[in-house]
């Protein structure tokens, strides 16, 4: 069993304690004064002392409790307490972990920034200038000061609250207004103020790290047109960083992973569509992650960043680096809106132990933010994206009175434009808005034949207002298709009875991956892709005229997911993507061949095969008993339609046709 001693008296120290005693860890904090001791509470097993000690009380107060491990987390500066605390450490053979702070300097080379050595070196240097000066050494340091001339009315120094302290800095001289009893720590904002409250020139401060509010520091100098004086720290210590430190004490005292991650949907981009609660969950994060433009808006000076979006890395950093207890992940717009919040959550909730807990935290989404900007209301918007996704939007622009999308590419509105214009719908209004929220922000309306050579932005949002959406029927009457080219016959077609049962029999989804060969004038695949709207349909042909009408009706009927491929199956379905569901009408004799190509990009594949003649049903039925093909089901559909002659009606038969449907799978 582990038991802890640590050394603190910083930010660091008390950081591990916190840690230590949360987790039920056996451990005793020590302080170098009892003030250190106020926020530290004792329970059984873990206990607190607030007294200094030299190298032999250490050495013995280690024997006699039988401490496993030492933390030293003293200040840097205090270099003896820490050569006493390794000396004890190595005489008891017990493991000494040394903490030490990050580095945070500022570029050497700006005229702000000014390196001494001690504070002596300070004093020196300010000698030689004008103005008020805030000390941020402590009280330790404060005597040096009154070398400086005047120095009653220049130098405002920032000290602890204890009395004892306000009693030493009274004694030198320090009263009043110049006199500032705060306890850490202090923010940017609040170090700014300061400056500003007393119209100080310069601030003079010890390189102290990130837990000592170094860089909060630099960037309130920075700021307020403030020069900053540097006191450089001691040699370079050799140690753990305080999450190093952490990381091993979890392992040392075998503590459980318990992660709390916040997925946080930011808004835009610019900080202004940031909720509060978003805001707090990334300024409390140990350890911010998101893709650089995320990381980059929501980052406070001198926090962990892991640049990074792939579930897959996220959940593998994550493991690797179990001292981060509070994570925010930071996500374009709203979590809940087109978002990898959904997929990342899902990884994160399989990969990480159960006792994490993750939340996702909604931000402002370009949706909200555009539609109140163009003064539309978007409750009966069709909403969808193109964004590194496939989308059909020819079809839900033609099918909607309004669409927003988002887009993926600098060209994209461009290329929405020039397809509406291709479809017919050029006076389709398209309102666009680019880098929304950002000072370089463009928003306008334009109609689509006034866009198709538009370059904008990559990541842009659309709204297209449609004066006269498609009202899309059940079925599409035979009438309705384009069926010859100019001097041409008829080409032949799949009558509407023989299109709705073999349409039934396919049992399409919005996104399924359609084969449609033989295709004819396309009117099955038109109304294949009517149905798969969010999916995509070959329609494979051999015949040039026939192909020539199946890009007519597809543009007629607005059909943008609907790819005519000119060829033989089964070598033109090659190089096609491994399709969901597969309409054979025509085969030119090779059935055989062209089923054993689709079941073999997908053995799971849908079929529907039509035979007019007894030998393609003969060759079918072959088929179906060879091959791995299951819940077969053969229908026989005759239709005959009323025919006037004089004042009779007769009935004229069409063509019987038999319908064949099955499921890749287990013969039987």
């Amino acid at each position: 069993m582990c038991k802890i001693l640590v050394f603190a008296g910083t930010a660091e120290g008390y950081a591990i304690a916190e840690y230590l005693y949360e987790n039920q860890a056996k451990a005793h904090i020590c302080t170098a004064t009892d003030y250190g001791l106020k926020n530290l509470k004792e329970r059984e097993g873990f206990t607190c002392s607030g007294h200094r000690m030299d190298q032999e009380e250490i050495t013995t107060f280690v024997k006699e409790k039988g401490f496993t491990h030492v933390v030293d987390a003293t200040h840097p500066y205090a270099a003896q307490v820490s050569v006493n605390i390794r000396q004890a450490c190595e005489q008891q053979q017990v493991p000494y972990l040394r903490v030490i702070r990050e580095g945070e300097s500022p570029d050497e080379k700006s005229n702000q920034v000014h390196y001494v050595d001690d504070i002596d070196a300070a004093v020196e240097f300010l000698k030689e200038t004008k103005g008020n000066i805030l000390a941020a050494t402590g009280s330790k340091e404060l005597a040096a000061y009154t070398k400086l001339p005047d120095y009653e009315n220049r130098v405002y120094a920032r000290v602890l609250s204890l009395p004892s302290v306000v009693q030493s800095c009274s004694e030198l001289g320090f009263t009043g207004s110049h006199l500032i009893c705060m306890q850490g720590p202090f923010s940017a904002e609040m170090n700014a103020a300061m400056l500003r409250q007393w119209d100080c020139k310069y601030l003079v401060t010890k390189e102290t790290g990130q837990a000592g509010g170094f860089q909060e520091k630099c960037e309130a100098a920075r700021q307020e047109g403030a020069q900053i004086v540097i006191i450089g720290r001691p040699a370079q210590e050799q140690g753990d960083t305080f999450w190093a430190c952490k990381r091993k004490l979890q392992a040392i005292c075998q503590i459980p992973y318990r992660p709390q991650v916040s997925l946080v949907g930011i808004g835009m981009g610019d900080g202004g569509t940031l909720t509060l609660a978003g805001q707090k969950a990334c300024q409390k994060a140990d350890l911010l992650i998101g893709a650089d433009r995320m990381a980059e808006a929501v980052a406070s000076p001198g926090q962990h960043v892991l640049r990074e979006y792939r579930a897959d890395r996220i959940l593998e950093y994550l493991l690797e680096h179990p001292e981060y207890e509070k994570i925010a992940v930071a996500l374009s717009g709203d979590v809940g809106f087109y978002s990898g919040c959904r997929s990342l959550m899902d990884k994160l909730a399989k990969g990480l132990p159960k006792e994490a807990v993750i939340e996702a935290l909604p931000g402002v989404s370009s949706l909200n933010y555009f539609m109140a900007k163009i003064g539309k209301s978007w409750d009966q918007a069709k909403l969808t994206s193109a964004h590194g996704r496939a989308c059909n939007l020819v079809h839900q622009i033609g099918a909607n009175a309004g669409t927003f999308g988002i887009l993926g590419k600098a060209q994209g509105v461009a290329d929405l434009a020039q397809k509406l214009c291709d479809y017919g719908m050029e006076d389709v209004t398209l309102f666009v808005g680019e880098q929304l929220s950002y000072p370089q922000e463009k928003i306008f309306s334009a109609r689509a034949k006034e866009l198709t050579e538009y370059q904008g932005d990559a990541l842009s949002v659309f709204y297209a207002e449609n004066p006269h959406p498609t009202v899309y029927p059940g079925r599409i009457r035979d009438e309705a298709f384009i069926r010859n080219n100019a001097d041409e016959k008829n080409v032949p077609m799949t009558k509407e009875e023989v299109r709705i049962v073999s349409l039934a029999k396919l049992d399409l989804t919005k996104d399924s991956i359609c084969y449609d060969v033989g295709a004819g004038t396309g009117s099955l695949s038109v109304e294949m892709a009517v149905r798969a709207f969010d999916g995509k349909v070959y329609a494979v042909e051999k015949k040039p005229e026939a192909v020539r009408l199946i890009h007519k009706n597809a543009r007629k009927f607005g059909r943008d997911n609907l790819q005519v491929i000119e060829g033989v199956a089964p070598e033109a379905l090659e190089d096609l993507e491994a399709p969901t569901h597969c309409f054979i009408g025509g085969s030119s004799g090779n059935l055989h061949e062209i089923l054993e190509l689709v079941l073999g990009k997908n053995p799971a594949v849908r079929l529907v095969i039509n035979c007019i003649t007894l030998e393609t049903l003969q060759e079918a039925m072959d088929a179906v008993r060879t091959m791995p093909l299951a819940d077969v089901e053969v229908v026989q559909v005759m239709a005959s339609r009323a025919k006037k002659l004089g004042r009779y009606h007769m009935m004229m038969g069409e063509n019987p046709i038999y319908i064949i449907s099955c499921t890749g799978g287990t013969t039987g």
